[in-house]
Parts: structure tokens; sequence; C-alpha cells
């Protein structure tokens, strides 16, 4: 036995001796990345339910490059530009991952297909009282507002040389809602999913930072301080039929929302009809984990160094950025426009909420109204936005899928 010989084989078949070979460094860079990922997840608590699985995926899809060959990788870039290559053989072919693919490619079918953005929703739905959306419908129109920040972060994409898929993918950062920018970036721009979803997550989790300062500058301690009346009392009924005449009504009029508006009013329907508790409860604990699980890593698995360190990650950051901010400024000026027409009767601060990260942003509206008066209590006000947030960002995508697709 030549142990010296042992000795190479083993070394060349370990993953360390790819670190000074084929761009090995930006491997290192990446599990760099993770580690600081991972810290932010579970010792500052961003988005940890999410966040860690995304770093930990991003750790194995940079670690399985240094494997002793391509069988080895958790996650196979080639067959996945092989699937989106419209002359390829395996174009749009499920079968040769499933044959050729690592877990992590495996794994990624589900959010390839549509199925963990849309599953997310459905426990979203099940999760949330749209009580206070059906009470006010103004609601609504500051749903709609912060969607602003979606479109110019579009065209501001747009001019940074970005195609319109690209720049559509970015946008919907602006919405605050993860699941929708993942469902919209695979279809339109799946290369930028890794940069997109860390961006969406990321800005999320740092809400509480991020709109606090927007709203004390485009608002007066006046304004903060107005304390505004008890919604009236939705009825079962209304609670029923709601889900089902939005779900009608939006699937109809951008049928590309269907897997996300359908899935979210599903959701909330076993909420709220009094007859499916076992579904609701299933869907909001178990099925929510579950997804979870799976969404995280795969979309971590995304970001395989050669891909993600570029100067697009950078402009996608900074991008993301901006969408969030002005879709808080949108929901904020038309809240003071709402102000204004209603004799001081509507607090502005619930425009914020309007972005669509449920209840966050709604708790945010509330201890700053709170700070401004502490016998306020907007939060109930604020999920109306929040609610239409969520319901506004599933037809911004259905509107750039349509448009882009």
């Amino acid at each position: 036995m030549d142990v010296i010989e042992t000795l190479k084989t083993l070394w060349n078949d370990s993953g360390f001796q790819s670190f000074f070979v084929d761009g090995g460094w930006k491997n290192l860079i990446m599990i760099a990345v993770s580690c600081l990922l991972l810290y932010l997840g579970i010792v500052k608590k961003f988005e940890p339910l999410l966040l860690v699985g995304i770093a930990f995926g991003c750790l194995l899809v940079n670690l399985s490059y240094f494997g002793p060959g391509s069988s080895d990788a958790l996650y196979h870039l080639d067959l996945w530009d092989n699937f989106l290559d419209p002359e390829h053989e395996n174009y749009h072919s499920y079968g040769a991952i499933m044959s050729h693919g690592g877990l992590l490619d495996i794994l990624y079918i589900g959010v390839k297909a549509g199925i963990y953005p849309s599953l997310i929703f459905m426990g979203v739905g099940a999760m949330t009282d749209f009580g206070p959306l059906i009470s006010n419908p103004k609601s609504l129109i500051l749903g709609a507002a912060a969607q602003m920040g979606v479109f110019l972060a579009f065209f501001g994409a747009i001019c940074l040389g970005f195609t319109g898929q690209e720049a559509a993918s970015i946008g919907i950062i602006g919405g605050a809602d993860g699941p929708t920018a993942i469902f919209l970036t695979t279809r339109l721009a799946p290369h930028l999913l890794g940069a997109i979803a860390i961006a969406a997550y990321s800005y999320m989790a740092l809400i509480p930072m991020i709109q606090p300062p927007i709203m004390r500058a485009l608002t007066t301690e006046k304004e903060r301080q107005v304390k505004m009346e008890q919604s009236r009392t939705v009825s079962k009924t209304e609670k029923i039929i709601f889900p089902i005449i939005v779900a009608m009504f939006v699937i109809l009029l951008l049928p590309s929302t269907a897997p996300l508006v359908g899935c979210l009013m599903l959701g909330n329907l076993w909420r709220e009809c009094g007859v499916t508790e076992r579904l609701s409860d299933t869907v909001q604990n178990a099925l929510m984990n579950i997804v979870t699980v799976f969404l995280g890593i795969s979309v971590g698995a995304t970001t395989a160094a050669s891909r993600f360190l570029s100067l697009e990650t950078i402009k996608i950051v900074a991008l993301g950025l901006a969408a969030f901010c002005f879709s808080t400024v949108g929901g904020l000026l038309v809240g003071k426009l709402m102000y204004k027409l209603s004799g001081g009767k509507i607090n502005p601060l619930i425009g914020s909420a309007g972005v669509s990260a449920v209840p966050m942003a709604a708790r945010v509206s509330q201890m700053e109204g709170q700070k401004a008066n502490p016998k306020n209590f907007l939060l109930m006000h604020a999920m109306g936005p929040n609610v239409a947030g969520v319901i506004g960002s599933a037809i911004a995508a259905g509107f750039l899928l349509a448009v882009f697709k």
C-alpha cells in the first residue's frame, strides 16, 4: 500500500484543495457570508425562522462545491441552466432534475413550481383576521398606495441596465412580502433568486429600524397623536363571504395570481367558516413549519458563489431598500391625504402598514402612535392596510407576471 499516493488521493478528493483552484476563494467568501447570516438569524433574531434555513442552505451549497465531482454537489447550476434553456432537450424537464440532481436540487423543485410560496400564503391566510379590512374598506387604498415602491424600483432597475423581467423581480421587494418575491422571481428571473430573497427577508426583519424614521419625517406630532375611533364589529357571515368574493374577483382579473391569492383566501376561509378547525390549525402550525424548512434551505441553495458574488447583487440590495422605503412613503402620503379628507379622524401612521409584512408593520404603527399619544391604540386600525398590502403585493406580482412572462 502506497501511503503517499493514498494521502494524495484523499487530498485531491477533499474539498480543501478546491480552495486554491477554479475560483474556490469565492466559495470561501460565501461560507463567511452564510456564517454572518446565521449570526443575524440566531443572535440578532432577524426573521430567524427563515433566515437560519436560508443561511444554512447557503453554507451547504458552497461547501458542496468542494466535493470530489459534480455528482457529489447538492445543487447543480448546469441542470437548472438546461431547465431554463428553450433549446436544450431538458427544457422544463423535472425528470432530469430528479434523475441527476442533488438533495437541494430536488427540494428546489418546490420553489420553482411555486408550491412553497403558495402554501406559505395559505398559512398566512389561516393566521390572519381580515376583520379590520372588512370593517374599513378604505384600507384597500392604503394597501395599494404602499405598492408605489414596487414600480419605482422597477423603473430604477431598468435604468441600471436590468431586463424587464429582472426589474420586475427586484421591484417586488418593495411589497415586503417574501413568498411573493420568491414566487415572482422563480418565474421571471430565477438566477437572481438568492439575492432577492435575502434582501426581501432582511428588510422585512429590519422594519422596526427602517420605517420609524420615515414615519416621523413625513408626519407631524399632531397627526401622530390622532386617536382613531373603534371600528365596527364584523359579522361571521361577512368574514366567510369575503375570501370567496376576493378570490373570484382577483383571479378573474389576473389569472396569474391564482396560486397565491387562491391559497391565501382558502386558508382564511378555513379559519373563519367554523367547521374546519383541524385544517386551520394544521395549516397555521404543522404545515407552515414544514414548508418553512424546505423553503429556507431551497432559497439558500441559489446563493452559489459563482452567481451570487457580482455587482448585480449589490444593485439588487440597494434597489430593494429603495423599493421598501418608497412603499412606506407611498402609504404614509396617502394616509396624510386621508387625514385631511377625514377632518383629522384618520391617523396617517397606519398608512405605513400598507406594506405586506404581517403583522410586524402594523405593530410598528402601533408603537409610533403610542409614543406620540400613550392612549393611542392603532394596531387593529393598522391591520386593515396591512392585510390589504398582502393582497396588493399579490396583485402587483400578478400584474408584472402577466406583462413579462
